[in-house]
């Protein structure tokens, strides 16, 4: 209440920052991700990255569409994790933990031109920030259980520029075996696999 309103006794309230009235929004949409009810968690938080972007508060925006594929993820929902993990990508590119994580769910969803896409974008801002050995591990992850030959050669190439010759060599041995001797054949097995490959993707900050 303003100076003024104080002296006349009213009862108007001045009006709120905009950054004020974001921050009670987005209060409320954390309050009802924290009620919410199994499956409907990262909604919330998907909504509140939203409001975050609208409002032009990127960083913010980016944590909450964090969360919501956390909660996606954590309640089997690969698609919706999928479709928040590209809103991460149009506001930052480079995400090295989203790409990753959005390699793996293209993987489980079958995508596999779009597999390869996002392989080659993780791998790129991998080697921007140097993470080449974290990366180096999750493709080499990825290309123990999927026995698409395209694919494996594709991570070959992606281990070869991660200066990770020696795990090239053996990518390039399943690629002409028809996978490693752990590779998958079952879809959905392979598909529990890589959604277990995301999750685990995501433990890890950006």
């Amino acid at each position: 209440m303003s100076f003024l309103s104080r002296i006349f006794g009213s009862k108007e309230q001045a009006p709120q920052p905009a950054d004020g009235r974001l921050t009670q929004r987005l209060q409320k949409l954390e309050a009802e991700a924290e009620t919410a009810a199994p499956g409907y968690v990262g909604t919330s938080y998907n909504r509140a990255g939203d409001v975050a972007l609208r409002s032009g508060d990127k960083d913010r925006a980016i944590g909450y569409y964090g969360r919501a594929i956390d909660a996606f993820l954590e309640d089997g929902q690969r698609e919706a994790a999928r479709g928040v993990a590209n809103k991460i990508i149009r506001v930052r590119p480079s995400a090295v933990r989203t790409l990753c994580t959005l390699t793996w769910l293209d993987l489980a969803a079958k995508h596999s031109a779009t597999a390869l896409l996002h392989l080659r974008d993780y791998v790129d801002a991998a080697k921007d920030v140097d993470e080449r050995a974290l990366a180096a591990k999750q493709i080499y992850e990825m290309a123990r259980v999927v026995p698409d030959s395209e694919f494996l050669g594709a991570v070959a190439d992606a281990l070869d520029a991660l200066d990770f010759p020696q795990k090239a060599k053996s990518v390039r041995e399943w690629a002409g075996a028809e996978g490693s001797p752990d590779a998958l054949s079952d879809p959905d097995d392979l598909s529990g696999a890589c959604l277990r490959g995301a999750v685990n993707s995501n433990v890890r900050g950006e």
